[in-house]
């Protein structure tokens, strides 16, 4: 599956600071970062209910939001990026 995550997580003080960090990370762990607060993941269910638990045990319910918008398979992904390209093409073999 392919979602879409993003992220607000509240900064005024240094415990949000450090959870900003770590749903950073945690989504590093995961996918691509295609901007500072959102990530592009190639996932499978279980990968997908691992992350976002993850992410429901480091937020603070009351003070931060992440969205996962579930991108359709079906379709051809359709991207269209003005400026800088930022994302590798999930498509196409990676060498490491």
């Amino acid at each position: 599956m392919y979602i879409l995550v993003t992220y607000d997580v509240d900064t005024t003080d240094k415990s949000g600071q450090r959870r900003l960090r770590r749903v950073a990370k945690a989504c590093l762990d995961y996918g691509q970062r295609v901007q500072n607060s959102v990530f592009e993941c190639e996932l499978t269910e279980a990968q997908f209910c691992i992350l976002k638990e993850h992410i429901r045990d480091i937020i603070d319910t009351d003070a931060d939001s992440v969205r996962f918008y579930h991108l359709n398979r079906n379709e051809n992904r359709r991207v269209e990026v003005l400026g800088m390209q930022t994302a590798y093409n999930v498509d196409q073999a990676i060498i490491i």
